[in-house]
């Protein structure tokens, strides 16, 4: 009898062990990710709104519905990458993933002193090389270190009521991220 109950016993440890295992896997190993779902609706560097505007099917569902989100996927075997906006909203924040969904870096409208975006994202390497001769215009921004040459930027603008939604529209309308030209 303590056999059977010591081979029950393992067995659920077992079994509790694959499963974990499979559920920490799964991100990794699916084909329907943020990733797959951005490439599937827009091209690199190009902003895609992430809510469900003018009825089309939205690519990521929100979990706030205050927010209103954009993102940006981008490739820094291309060169640095630069993000800039227009345009003002209540509040904003900004994340930086890696390709598998992972958070690299995340700041909100109180990080840079007139409360615009403008950032960089950048591999360590390209950080060196930046340093060496750093380009005029870049020396106020925020730089967005990733140990990933692939990710998704993703800025979501607050719409407190019906009134702000216009103005946070066109401030993620107003959204720039492409690489940066080195010279």
């Amino acid at each position: 009898m303590l056999r059977l109950l010591h081979a029950l016993l393992l067995g659920l440890v077992g079994a509790g062990i694959v499963h974990i295992a499979v559920l920490l896997l799964l991100p990794m190993i699916s084909q329907n990710d943020a990733w797959s779902r951005l490439a599937a609706s827009s091209d690199l560097y190009k902003i895609t709104r992430l809510d469900a505007e003018s009825g089309v099917t939205p690519v990521v569902r929100l979990v706030d519905p205050l927010f209103d989100a954009a993102a940006c996927r981008f490739d820094l075997s291309d060169g640095v990458l630069k993000v800039t906006a227009n345009g003002h909203a209540p509040f904003w924040s900004v994340s930086v993933y890696n390709r598998a969904g992972e958070n690299i870096y995340s700041f909100n409208d109180h990080t840079l002193p007139d409360g615009g975006i403008d950032f960089i994202v950048l591999t360590s390497t390209q950080l060196v090389e930046l340093r060496k001769e750093m380009p005029e215009g870049l020396d106020k921004s925020i730089y967005v270190e990733s140990p990933d040459e692939q990710g998704i930027v993703v800025v979501r603008g607050f719409v407190p009521d019906k009134s702000w939604e216009k103005q946070v529209v066109d401030f993620l309308g107003g959204i720039s991220c492409a690489p940066e030209q080195q010279q």
